[in-house]
């Protein structure tokens, strides 16, 4: 179930880990209140790190973007993927060592830096990486997906199926790695969210010995905090609405919940068994007749949000079944709930 603190997050915790995309800024746009939060925060001692599963951009570009969505970032604040698949082959291979790279200038520059070659398709080489590059030819796709079957190791940024575009969600690099591992029968070696490479190097750059892993999607950024056992906050300002947060199982379930980063400024209530139903603030949550969440009270927008999730996911947890919410309307969206 869920976790409680009594003490602001912000306060509990030395580093903030933000994904980006649903979280600190939606498209183009910067999340309202975002930008605010993430400053009131960094005053108060948490130390933000931005971090991201697209491989593409450097850290300098990412912060820039920040900055101009008026966030506050140095190009040390970011960790991509790339930096963190990047330090993965560095682990296993001498220095200088030469590696296939199919990606765009982010992953070129993390190898650069992590004192690896990165090298076509067609060159002697140790080991093969991949990552998000919009740019990358299908002849060398074909060539790279050769030499990974016939033996060449392989490490993948991330496995994110979509990515969000000016145009609408489009294909992302999991795409690219599900047609890699089908054709050789290999599985890569991957860094990104959810697996842990990503929030590790996150950790050794930026430092922190309490860190918070703050995201808006269930299967990357909260899987990938459960798996390293470190606590979450789960904002509602990206891709994780009602029905999405009541089927979570328990390698998905955030340690907080909240509406956006407001939430790293305050505490965060224990929510209580109480009978048959889950109690928080003000509204008790019961699952009637074994299939739908009924909330009865008033409160804070928040801790409806709270009780529901314990009430599903203590259902879940017994008998197995995903709670109906199709008629459960949360506080602040108007109509019956």
């Amino acid at each position: 179930m869920l976790g409680w603190s009594e003490r602001d997050l912000c306060d509990a915790h030395d580093l903030v880990m933000l994904d980006l995309d649903g979280v600190v800024y939606v498209g183009g746009a910067a999340v309202p209140r975002a930008a605010d939060a993430i400053e009131a925060a960094r005053q108060r001692g948490a130390r933000p790190a931005f971090i991201t599963n697209n491989a593409s951009r450097t850290p300098e570009t990412v912060a820039s973007h920040l900055e101009e969505l008026g966030v506050r970032a140095d190009p040390g604040d970011v960790v991509t993927s790339a930096q963190a698949a990047a330090r993965v082959l560095a682990q296993q291979l001498a220095p200088g060592a030469r590696v296939v790279m199919l990606g765009a200038d982010g992953l070129r520059r993390a190898l650069e830096e992590e004192g690896l070659e990165p090298v076509g398709v067609e060159d002697e080489a140790e080991a093969v990486v991949t990552g998000y590059g919009p740019d990358v030819l299908w002849r060398d796709v074909m060539r790279a997906a050769v030499r990974i079957r016939d033996g060449l190791w392989w490490v993948a940024s991330n496995t994110d199926l979509s990515i969000p575009t000016p145009y609408g969600t489009a294909p992302g690099h999991g795409v690219l790695v599900e047609t890699l591992s089908r054709f050789s029968g290999v599985d890569p070696v991957v860094a990104g969210k959810p697996a842990r490479p990503l929030l590790e190097e996150t950790v050794r750059r930026v430092g922190g010995e309490r860190p918070l892993m703050v995201g808006d999607r269930l299967d990357t950024d909260i899987e990938g905090a459960v798996a390293l056992g470190l606590p979450s906050l789960l904002v509602r300002t990206g891709v994780t609405g009602l029905a999405e947060l009541v089927e979570a199982r328990r390698h998905e379930r955030p340690t907080y919940l909240a509406a956006d980063l407001g939430g790293l400024l305050r505490p965060h209530p224990e929510v209580g068994r109480e009978g048959e139903g889950w109690t928080c603030g003000g509204w008790r949550a019961t699952v009637a007749d074994g299939a739908r969440v009924v909330v009865d009270g008033d409160g804070a927008e928040d801790d409806w949000w709270r009780a529901v999730a314990c009430a599903a996911w203590d259902h879940l947890d017994r008998t197995g079944a995903v709670v109906g919410v199709d008629d459960l309307v949360p506080p602040g969206v108007g109509g019956p709930r």
